[in-house]
């Protein structure tokens, strides 16, 4: 049975070529079925799953699509923010890992994860982040929340050791949640392309 995937994710693949559609030459020399790709967002007609190869450049991204049965393994954002093994990983004394450590270590009303080049260390033990990476977070929001709501995690975030962003996870879609505390409104990223909304949690016509 497949499990539930949502955007963020990282999955382990059986077989190099469980991956489709990439046109990037650099993924064959770069990837291989030890490393994850991530989760996106992108609807197929086919039901397979739309993915985002990482490289070891920042230039390095490419999107593609796996069929469900070729899935081995999934790892979330939200089971990488777990306090034991923050403190139990081999880059626990970077800044990144630092801030991720005190925000596990506080209650908050809802899921949130590790995801960017953080979360792709402590998944994978591979060094893509160093001691001036940003930190990117992912709340959970299945429900209407208000930017009142966000004001202590807002304000540990901008006293942090690093730079700090976190993208919030609606039914319909992601946004950046720096930018709509500060406009108002946000571009959220929907599974047929970004929108412009000042409630990201109403589907608007």
């Amino acid at each position: 049975m497949t499990p539930t995937l949502r955007p963020h994710d990282l999955i382990w693949l059986s077989a190099r070529d469980a991956l489709e559609g990439i046109a990037d030459s650099w993924v064959e020399a770069v990837w291989h079925t030890g490393l994850p790709v991530v989760v996106r967002r992108d609807v197929d007609n086919e039901g397979r799953i739309p993915v985002g190869v990482r490289g070891l450049r920042r230039d390095q991204r490419a999107p593609g699509w796996v069929k469900p049965e070729s899935i081995m393994r999934v790892v979330t954002p939200e089971s990488l923010s777990v306090t034991a093994d923050l403190l139990r990983s081999p880059f626990v004394s970077l800044p990144p890992v630092q801030v991720a450590l005190q925000l596990s270590q506080q209650p908050w009303p809802w899921r949130w994860g590790i995801t960017g080049s953080t979360g792709y260390a402590l998944a994978t033990g591979i060094p893509v982040m160093h001691a001036g990476s940003d930190l990117d977070l992912l709340v959970r929001a299945p429900r209407p929340l208000s930017p009142e709501s966000f004001a202590l995690w807002q304000s540990q975030l901008c006293h942090a050791l690093c730079r700090a962003d976190t993208q919030v996870d609606t039914p319909e879609g992601g946004f950046a949640l720096g930018e709509w505390l500060r406009d108002g409104k946000t571009l959220l990223k929907t599974r047929h392309g970004p929108r412009l909304v000042a409630d990201p949690w109403h589907r608007e016509e």
